[in-house]
């Protein structure tokens, strides 16, 4: 019997080794490098999953089209540049007079919607698990980087500054992570996350997404979540902005919320923004909920915030402009100093809250 047990042992150590050894190896990853004057585009298009497009120090004068699953773009550090090429496109259509001069043809669609990297995947099908790190986008029409039907986004140390309209942009996107990144003085929002700006539709669930540790300064709002559910800001500097944080819904369901904002420092977001089609002049706004419901507000720093808009003040609870309240907010556990005021509540919403806040000055009086 013993022999036997022995012999079965050896066998299947044999049968094990077999497996093993004939186990396909593990595909490796390629660093494709890309100096400037070489093209990023064709880098990217050559790569496959899981490989590195790897931007040396410089200027490149170029938009890219990213929608390779597990593709990450890295630059090493502020000193790799991307910028619109001279003469690009950026979505206008050129004269046809016969003395207009040409227009030059755009290299990708990314630099046609006027924007720097586009990460882009379809309706049917997201772009999963791409990166994109440690580089500046400055000066595209829209926006610096741009995603749209993402899965898994990690967005870490980039520079997003002075680009038209948004630093750094997602829609209909999930799981995604915005860490350690700068966007200053952009046209409207230096990090916008939205279900969609194209259509009206109810709030969608991110299932996750955060958005840590970034300073956002100079732009017309820092941070706006618009109609989005299920989100984390927290550990932010805002400074310098026409207003902090916009988290924003409206009458379609389900509503925007389950948003939480703590623990971030926000202050002197007094810069004067004029009235738009769709918001009213902005200065002096910390944090606005605007038609959202269950979120949390707390443990933020929040100072010196002046402003004379409808929506100046420390936190802002407002009711939307379409007429949707706001519901069952928490505001709990935050420090405010010298806003105008530090907290107001104009909504006429049911089961918010505000507890445990230091602060010194609210309308209506009594929420301090």
């Amino acid at each position: 019997m013993k022999k036997c047990h022995i012999a079965y042992l050896a066998c299947t150590a044999a049968l094990i080794g077999t497996g093993l050894g004939a186990a396909p190896p593990v595909a490796a990853h390629t660093v494709h490098v890309v100096h400037p004057g070489e093209s990023i585009q064709k880098a990217v298009d050559a790569a496959r999953p899981g490989d590195t497009v790897l931007l040396t120090y410089g200027t490149y004068h170029e938009s890219v089209d990213v929608s390779t699953p597990g593709l990450t773009l890295r630059g090493v550090g502020r000193g790799t540049v991307l910028e619109p090429e001279a003469g690009a496109s950026t979505g206008t259509a050129p004269s046809t007079g016969s003395g207009a001069a040409k227009t030059k043809k755009a290299p990708n669609s990314c630099a046609a919607s006027g924007n720097g990297i586009c990460v882009v995947g379809t309706k049917d099908h997201n772009v999963d698990g791409v990166t994109v790190a440690s580089l500046t986008v400055t000066g595209f029409a829209k926006t610096g980087l741009y995603a749209t039907e993402a899965d898994g986004l990690t967005v870490r140390r980039v520079t997003a500054v002075k680009n038209g309209v948004w630093g750094i942009a997602t829609e209909h996107s999930v799981h995604g992570v915005f860490r350690h990144n700068t966007a200053r003085d952009n046209g409207d929002a230096g990090l916008f996350l939205a279900n969609t700006v194209k259509e009206e539709q109810g709030a969608t669930d991110t299932e996750g997404t955060v958005v840590e540790h970034n300073r956002l300064e100079g732009n017309r709002i820092g941070v706006t979540v618009r109609r989005l559910r299920n989100l984390t800001l927290a550990g932010n500097h805002l400074t310098g902005n026409c207003a902090g944080v916009f988290v924003v819904g409206d009458e379609n369901k389900p509503k925007a919320g389950f948003v939480t904002v703590r623990e971030n420092r926000i202050e002197r977001n007094n810069k004067s923004c004029p009235k738009t089609a769709r918001l009213d002049a902005l200065q002096g706004s910390g944090i606005v909920l605007t038609g959202a419901e269950d979120s949390l507000v707390t443990r933020n720093v929040i100072k010196d915030n002046v402003g004379k808009s409808p929506l100046s003040g420390g936190i802002v609870l407002f009711k939307s402009f379409v007429g949707t309240t706001s519901d069952r907010n928490r505001i709990s556990d935050n420090l405010l100093r010298g806003n105008s005021p530090d907290l107001v509540n104009t909504d006429t919403g049911k089961g918010n809250t505000f507890e445990g806040n230091s602060c010194r000055s609210s309308k209506p009086a009594g929420l301090c």
